[in-house]
């Protein structure tokens, strides 16, 4: 299937434009989107399939970082999956993303993330569901918080810099958060359409304790929604004030919504249950090397044990065999060898990894085999909240 096409990292100026296109088709972009897009993910981070000297396809890579359990562990995000609709089902597809993933390897890079429009071509890949993404959504009359502790201060939302440090202190504990790409950094900024993009600090100028970036918009019946495009609170006194501050708005905005996990921490201060989860989906991971991830990644602090892993990776054959995790003091060490009690393939390494699932829910959807003493090891192990982003890449 490979050997049909050719993969490369771009070289001319005018096969980005090719691809542009394609892009636009695929994702349905309005002329000339594609190419702000390309700029702001760089030449450099494109990936192209020719056949017969042809443009086939494409995808972007974007080079970032991910926490998990305290740690933050390189990974690679996959975005802007095209192929030209006169080659769809020829096997480029699939072609385009395991030579993307056999390169990402040779580089050393330990995981990717991606956003599927399509599960079953992922899958094929070797990716899996590993996390979510929410959108919550409450009608302003119903958060009735008024009192602000904090002042907020105006930022212009051209300095994201300065968002950056407190970015930073909430990613560090939020379970399955980006160490950002300036290309997302730059997309939460960016204006659409004719919208105006709005950014606050959350406490005192020299001493922030959180910001909110958020853009309003009209809807067909005349209720206007505040979308928040990102946020940081890092104390209560930063939740009470973003909540009262967005109540503040009531006169003319109708609805709020924002991104968040599937269990919100955000809403419990809310009077009534009265927020709900307006979109959900969920990104899907791939254990690009299997010994890095899992080094890489922390752990519960207070245990101090070992999983026998057996792996099987149909792409990536150095993944395959037997592993010895071993956890002491929120960190892991891999060896191989072993007794290979845990099965599983790549797939269901992925939701083990991030805490999606726990082990017996992995067990019960058949993605892995292990007895009920190791299924309670890796519980151990691998406990930890269910992991979001708030970003779409």
């Amino acid at each position: 299937m490979i050997s049909k096409f050719e993969y490369a990292t771009l070289a001319h100026a005018e096969d980005a434009q090719h691809l542009g296109h394609i892009l636009e088709q695929c994702y349905i972009m309005s002329a000339g989107d594609s190419e702000l897009y390309i700029n702001r993910v760089g030449l450099e981070n494109l990936r192209i399939l020719y056949q017969n000297q042809q443009v086939v396809g494409g995808l972007a890579i974007l080079p970032m970082g991910q926490w998990w359990g305290g740690q933050c562990v390189p990974m690679m995000g996959i975005a802007a999956v095209g192929i030209a609709p006169e080659y769809r089902g020829s096997g480029a597809a699939i072609a385009l993303m395991q030579n993307t993933l056999k390169q990402l390897h040779t580089q050393g890079v330990p995981i990717s993330v991606l956003y599927p429009a399509t599960q079953r071509l992922y899958r094929k890949a070797g990716y899996e569901q590993a996390g979510s993404y929410c959108i919550w959504e409450v009608l302003t009359e119903n958060i009735q918080i008024k009192e602000q502790p904090l002042p907020l201060q105006f930022v212009a939302p051209s300095n994201y810099e300065a968002f950056y440090e407190l970015y930073q202190q909430q990613a560090k504990i939020t379970h399955g958060y980006l160490d950002r790409n300036q290309a997302i950094w730059l997309g939460l900024i960016r204006p659409e359409d004719q919208e105006t993009v709005y950014s606050y600090f959350i406490g005192d100028k020299d001493q922030p304790q959180g910001y909110i970036i958020f853009s309003q918009h009209s809807t067909e019946d005349d209720s206007a929604i505040l979308r928040v495009r990102d946020w940081v609170i890092l104390t209560d006194a930063a939740m009470q004030t973003f909540w009262s501050f967005l109540a503040n708005h009531r006169s003319q905005i109708k609805k709020v919504r924002w991104k968040s996990s599937v269990i919100d921490s955000l809403t419990l201060p809310l009077p009534e249950q009265t927020a709900n989860i307006w979109r959900q989906e969920r990104w899907m991971l791939r254990v690009i090397d299997v010994v890095k991830a899992l080094e890489l990644r922390g752990y519960p602090p207070g245990i101090q044990t070992e999983l026998h892993l057996e792996v099987k990776d149909d792409l990536l054959t150095s993944n395959n065999g037997k592993f010895i995790l071993s956890v002491a003091n929120g960190h892991g060490e891999v060896r191989t060898g072993g007794k290979g009690e845990l099965q599983l393939d790549i797939r269901g390494l992925a939701p083990l990894y991030t805490s999606l699932f726990t082990p017996y829910q992995l067990q019960l959807s058949g993605k892995l085999q292990a007895t009920e003493t190791v299924l309670s090891v890796a519980t151990q192990i691998f406990a930890g909240v269910s992991p979001w982003m708030a970003n779409f890449f």
